[in-house]
Parts: C-alpha cells; structure tokens; sequence
C-alpha cells in the first residue's frame, strides 16, 4: 500500500482537471449522438454513485466521485471543439496523475472514467437498444486518450 494519494498532493488547477475529465469525457459520449442529454446527466450523477461503491479502495479516487461532477455545456460552440477539449483534458489529467500518484491510483481513475462513459451511453437507450456507433467512437476515443490501463 504505502503512501496515499489525495487532493492535497495536487496545485488547484491540477485537481480541478483530474475532476472536469470524467464528466467532460460523459458529455462528449453524450453529444455524440445528439441524444437526450438532460436525461444523462441525470444518469452521470447516478453513475457517480454507483462507480463510489465500486472504488471505495482508493481515497484519491473517492475524492473525485464525491466531488458533484460539474459539466459545462456553454464553453463549446461545436461538437468537434467539445471533444478536442475533452480528449486533452483526459490526456492531461492522466498526465498529472502518473506524476502523482501510484500506478494503481492512476489505473482506478481510467478504469472509473470507462465505466462511467459506459454507464452514461447505456443510460439512455430504451428497448434495449446497443449503444450506437457514434457512442461507440467516443468512448473508444476517450480509451486511447486515457491511455493503456495495463489490461
């Protein structure tokens, strides 16, 4: 185990990143099909919940699903300026991260925005529909922007 990683270890701007990714990396995957986006939030601040009792191991990443995730939707004109931003936030955050915190910590925090994304396109699909393939792009794109967890 050894040293852990929290909020503390981070400059503001730091932490404000490692927070604004994941639901950033939702809206994207959300916008991408031009779907029912009041409905996802909703389904993001549940898939919050949900991804708490799943990582209760790590206190660097009970500190990011605790905090509400904030989206903002009025500093993108276009869905292609939304995920450039998106895709380097997420790069960016992981970046900060691997000089942070350990190995395990940095792999939690990718595995909980995959599961997240996931939860967010899924949310929306009545009848059991498959996530469509533009949902599909994205949340392969925000993987390769989140980089290899190992697996």
């Amino acid at each position: 185990m050894g040293s852990v990683t929290g909020k503390s270890d981070f400059s503001a701007e730091e932490w404000e990143l490692v927070l604004e990714a994941p639901p950033g990396a939702g809206l994207m995957v959300v916008m991408a099909d031009r779907g029912g986006a009041i409905r996802e939030s909703f389904s993001m601040a549940k898939a919050y919940a949900e991804a708490r009792q799943q990582h209760g191991e790590s206190e660097l990443l009970d500190e990011v699903v605790s905090a509400k995730p904030k989206v903002d939707r009025s500093r993108h004109g276009s869905f292609e300026e939304l995920e450039e931003h998106t895709l380097q936030q997420l790069r960016d955050a992981v970046a900060v991260l691997e000089g942070k915190a350990t190995p395990e910590e940095v792999d939690e925090y990718r595995r909980f925005v995959l599961g997240l994304v996931e939860r967010v396109a899924v949310a929306h699909k009545e009848g059991g529909e498959q996530v469509s393939d533009a949902e599909r792009a994205a949340i392969d794109k925000v993987a390769a922007a989140l980089g290899s967890s190992g697996s």
